[in-house]
């Protein structure tokens, strides 16, 4: 039991590291991200209905 309580977080920490350097190769860069003379895409649409305000009972 010590011996796994000695691995274990430096495993987490092996494994945090090597997801984050496969998350940045996946990613594309700066550069590639939006083309020259694409426009920035549109709102989805209008936001949530606001609520009514409250008034005194």
């Amino acid at each position: 039991m010590a011996v796994l309580a000695l691995l274990i977080p430096p495993l987490m920490l092996g494994v945090l590291l090597m997801l984050g350097r496969y998350e940045d190769l996946l990613l594309p860069g700066v550069g590639e991200q939006v083309p020259d003379g694409v426009p920035a895409p549109q709102d989805a649409g209008p936001g949530p209905v606001p609520r009514p305000p409250r008034t005194p009972v």
